[in-house]
């Protein structure tokens, strides 16, 4: 008999290319987004923002990569990561961050231990 599993906590979730989502999400595993989401992402795992993706509004997750546009506040617990095609625009708490040449980055970033950064979160 095959075994029905309802969770698979390495499943990668997607906001895919034209799909615009409002509203808040969260999630026990990474998730991507290359469409567009008005509202609140929270991860416990790594939120990655690709070439297309548009996010406006506030993101909390373990590590993000961000590729895409961002309008709004990230609290990262381990690593940002802007990359040379990013655009982000609000409030950035972090442990780590690294940007790469040719990222946009406007608006402040708070860098603290992992564990300042968790105590932000709640």
């Amino acid at each position: 008999m095959a075994k029905n599993n309802d969770y698979d906590a390495n499943s990668i979730n997607t906001i895919g290319v034209g799909t615009s989502v409002k509203g808040d999400i969260i999630s026990d595993g990474d998730f991507r987004i290359v469409g567009k989401l008005l509202g609140t992402i929270q991860s416990k795992g790594k939120v990655v923002i690709g070439k297309s993706g548009h996010v406006e509004g506030d993101i909390i997750c373990k590590n993000a990569d961000v590729s895409g546009e961002v309008k709004g506040s990230i609290k990262v617990e381990e690593l940002l990561s802007l990359t040379a095609t990013s655009k982000m625009e609000g409030e950035v708490h972090t442990s780590r961050i690294a940007i790469e040449a040719g990222a946009i980055f406007t608006g402040n970033c708070h860098m603290s231990n992992r564990n300042e950064t968790e105590k932000g979160k709640k």
